[in-house]
């Protein structure tokens, strides 16, 4: 079984930076694919950056690419979701989720463990 507890979500203004945090307790990340999805009022969950198990393939859909970046710290085993430039367009909740190796890392349904999610918001 995997815990995640994200954090290091808040209100930053349109053009600022946020990096959040995803501790993952009960297997290492090493040995897991990790995404972010973000949920926003009235649309559907939408996927925003994910990670290969050994860290050699990340993959951003276009609303994000160039501003967003995934990464991890096997130590602390943690996975970090650094956004740049952010926008309004941007504002939801975001979760963090692993999955075992193996299949897409872009859809949902692949997960196994969900958090619980953190809250970004960006003002105009």
């Amino acid at each position: 079984q995997v815990q995640l507890a994200e954090s290091g979500g808040g209100l930053v203004q349109s053009g600022g930076s946020l990096r959040l945090s995803c501790e993952a307790s009960g297997r290492p990340i090493s040995r897991l694919g990790m995404g972010w999805f973000r949920q926003s009022p009235g649309k559907e969950r939408e996927f925003v950056a994910g990670s290969s198990w050994n860290g050699e393939n990340t993959v951003y859909p276009d609303s994000v690419k160039g501003r967003f970046t995934i990464s991890g710290d096997n130590a602390k085993n943690t996975v970090y979701l650094e956004m740049t430039r952010l926008k309004p367009e941007d504002t939801g909740v975001y979760v963090c989720a692993a999955r075992e190796p193996g299949g897409s890392l872009w859809l949902a349904r692949f997960y196994d463990y969900w958090g619980q999610g953190t809250q970004v918001t960006v003002s105009s």
